[in-house]
């Protein structure tokens, strides 16, 4: 009888190469996924080093853009089980669901989605697995996070989109979404039971439908080591990017930083969740609470957001002008001649919203705009970089959701901005998990946007390990000055060999880290 032997250089640099040539040889982004996810059940070891080799070609694979059509799609492609889904049929069972994870004890992050908001595709319910993938990869992409540490979870909650609930080969239970009450006491169960079963993990909720997403996190951050990805991730990602920003536009109008006015267009969980961020920009310039929030303005589907508006949802109320009192602001260019901002946020997943005349009337307004498109994916962004330096001149000061390549424009290259959360949530992950803090704070959110701006602002060229290698540090400092940490060793280090601690401690595949060693001989 003969035996397979495996060829001597499967798991060498030439086997490597051969596997991004065939990954490179799909022509289609959703099959380039589907390799992805195939190796990665082979051998995922070669899959991090295809990875960490190639970042800037494969992220956009195993995330925005490509992950919301394999969400969309997730029901058909399923090739293999792969993270943990916890349904609403589990109920006061749940915990009994947890253990049978394997390894249980080595849990230290998991992503959490209930599939209700995947990006701007609206409720998918358990096609939403993929965004919870895609997440703990970029942790281990982007700070070492051990992928046997990551814990993948989709809420299998039913879905109120009808396709799905009539499609035979739909992965999820049949049922539509359960009421307040009924969700409710399930997330109680659930979280206590993850409490349980992984006394040392951080869970972030991804993707929960804008009410859930508030009511969830304002529920559970101060009882469970969690926190809102959409909500506090993003916030502190475009805090940081504002930062810069405002030190430019102010640079160039000579206006003073505490002059700066914000509009938000978008006022749903990402929304509300980076406004009430970027109220730390105007409080540490020593501008009251009250005072900062007057300087920020939201905007939705119905006009400019005021409290004297029927009906308006509770999150909304926060930021709602009681300033204005004439007739209702539907356009968005009538609110930009209103409000003359300095900023405009876009958050909305409506594509091309910022139409040439609202870009014009910010360019009349300021002589370097500050205009970030963020919603993901590319098609539902709300200005092109084309159009953007095309309609400023090139003056404008511009970042988006998603990837743009750079253009150029007269004699200048113009290299555009991208507020991407994976600049900041690894370096927040890694901090909490070093530290064993109790819970995320506010303070820990604002000191990583600030570590995130002061390297972006040195001009550093890190590597993403080595900036969220400083955001780490700076959410281990805050962690102890707010007395949350657990491990109190990590308090008596220098900066420096914390900083050290935390870059060994960052994993590796087998073959880089050998190389790594190596170099260090």
């Amino acid at each position: 009888m003969s035996v397979a032997r495996f060829p001597p250089y499967l798991a060498n640099t030439d086997h490597r190469q051969r596997c991004l040539a065939q990954f490179r040889s799909k022509s289609v982004a959703l099959e380039k996924y589907i390799y992805l996810d195939g190796l990665k059940g082979r051998d995922a070891n070669l899959f991090y080093e295809m990875l960490l080799g190639n970042m800037s070609e494969i992220i956009p694979i195993l995330y925005t853009p490509t992950v919301g059509e394999a969400c969309v799609q997730y029901s058909h492609i399923w090739r293999r089980p792969q993270g943990l889904y916890v349904s609403i049929e589990d109920k006061g069972r749940i915990r009994d669901v947890l253990a049978s994870w394997p390894n249980a004890d080595k849990g230290r992050i998991a992503v959490v989605t209930d599939g209700s908001r995947i990006l701007g595709l609206g409720d998918l319910g358990a096609n939403g697995l993929p965004i919870s993938i895609g997440k703990l990869d970029l942790y281990v992409a982007g700070a070492g996070i051990k992928p046997s540490s990551t814990i993948p979870i989709c809420l299998d909650l039913g879905t109120n989109t009808q396709r799905y609930l009539d499609d035979p080969l739909y992965i999820g239970v049949r049922r539509l979404r359960p009421t307040v009450e009924e969700m409710d006491a399930f997330m109680d169960e659930f979280m206590q039971a993850m409490s349980d079963v992984f006394p040392k993990l951080l869970v972030q909720f991804e993707d929960f439908s804008t009410d859930n997403a508030f009511r969830y996190l304002d529920r559970y951050r101060y009882r469970y080591r969690v926190f809102n990805d959409d909500i506090q991730g993003t916030g502190s990602v475009i805090l940081s990017g504002f930062i810069n920003a405002a030190r430019l536009s102010s640079g160039a109008s000579g206006r003073p930083l505490s002059d700066h006015r914000i509009l938000f267009f978008g006022a749903g969980s990402a929304g509300i969740g980076v406004a009430k961020q970027l109220l730390s920009f105007f409080t540490h310039l020593g501008m009251p609470l009250e005072e900062a929030k007057s300087r920020i303005y939201t905007v939705d589907t119905k006009g400019l957001i005021t409290a004297d508006r029927k009906g308006l949802q509770e999150h909304k109320k926060f930021f709602a002008r009681t300033d204005y009192d004439g007739p209702r602001l539907t356009k968005l260019v009538d609110i930009i001649r209103h409000v003359k901002p300095t900023a405009l946020l876009g958050l909305s997943t409506l594509k091309n919203a910022f139409t040439e005349d609202v870009v014009t009337a910010m360019s009349a307004l300021n002589a370097r705009p500050i205009i970030f498109p963020l919603s993901n994916p590319v098609d539902l962004s709300e200005l092109e970089y084309a159009d953007a330096i095309a309609w400023t001149h090139g003056n404008v000061i511009y970042a988006s959701g998603s990837p743009y390549d750079p253009i150029t424009h007269g004699d200048t290259r113009h290299e555009p901005g991208q507020g991407n959360n994976m600049y900041i949530f690894p370096g927040i992950g890694l901090g909490a998990i070093l530290s064993r803090t109790r819970h995320i704070s506010d303070g820990m959110i604002e000191q990583a946007a600030v570590a995130l701006a002061s390297s972006l602002d040195a001009e550093e060229q890190a590597s993403d390990w080595s900036l969220s290698a400083g955001i780490a540090l700076a959410v281990v400092r805050q962690a102890q000055k707010e007395g949350l940490d657990a491990n109190r060793h990590l308090r008596m280090l220098t900066d420096e060999d914390l900083l050290g601690l935390i870059q060994d401690k960052m994993w590796q595949p087998r073959t880089t880290r050998r190389a790594v060693s190596a170099a260090r001989l």
